[in-house]
């Protein structure tokens, strides 16, 4: 079957994210920094909330493991918004300009269910534009599980080989070509512009 539709990943894809920058508004010293960052807000627990756990479980556990750095750690409830950066140059304009050649957008992201909502609403006028967007934390899974994949291709009605999958992590874009998608490893917006132009969806 030929690509008929886009579905985009959002961090680091559409838009720039690292918990590093809403703790460099917090913390002045940069080997604190990246203590904090590396250390307690550990990837580990990310994927617990990619996962579906909520914010409210995980921060009295970090709390109870680094009782001196808890202030950092409450913050990251209340200011998560502020550890996602700007859009990726260049990302939102191809994906006004798919919506204007009317080609089907979609989404597939590792992101918290409980923080999804406000962020999205926040960024409405890029959202409003997908016909769907698969979301982790309120799925329960999380890429590069096969289960995400084949979940997303039932909910936007696409067949194997019909969608064009765009993320930044090599590995999630493999895994979703063996679940039925056509993967891009994204890098930046004039690498994905031509690939794009290059399989008919845009130019």
């Amino acid at each position: 079957m030929a690509i008929r539709a886009v579905v985009f990943d959002v961090g680091n894809v559409l838009y720039d994210w690292h918990p590093r920058y809403l703790y460099e508004k917090l913390i002045d010293d940069p080997v604190e920094l990246d203590r904090i960052v590396s250390v307690v807000m550990s990837n580990e627990w990310h994927w617990a909330l990619d996962h579906g756990r909520v914010w409210a479980d995980i921060e009295p556990d970090l709390i109870a493991k680094f009782p001196d750095d808890a202030d950092y750690i409450r913050a990251w409830g209340s200011r998560f918004g502020e550890s996602i950066g700007d859009p990726i140059p260049g990302m939102h304009e191809i994906v006004r300009e798919l919506d204007a050649a009317d080609v089907p957008i979609f989404g597939i992201t590792n992101f918290p269910g409980e923080f999804w909502t406000p962020f999205r609403a926040k960024e409405a006028e890029i959202f409003d534009r997908f016909a769907n967007i698969v979301v982790s934390g309120e799925e329960g899974i999380a890429k590069p599980d096969p289960a995400i994949f084949q979940l997303a291709l039932k909910r936007f009605g696409l067949g194997p080989g019909e969608g064009l999958f765009l993320d930044d992590l090599a590995s999630n874009a493999e895994a979703s070509e063996r679940e039925g998608f056509a993967g891009h490893h994204f890098r930046d917006a004039e690498t994905a512009y031509a690939d794009l132009v290059r399989r008919g969806l845009l130019g």
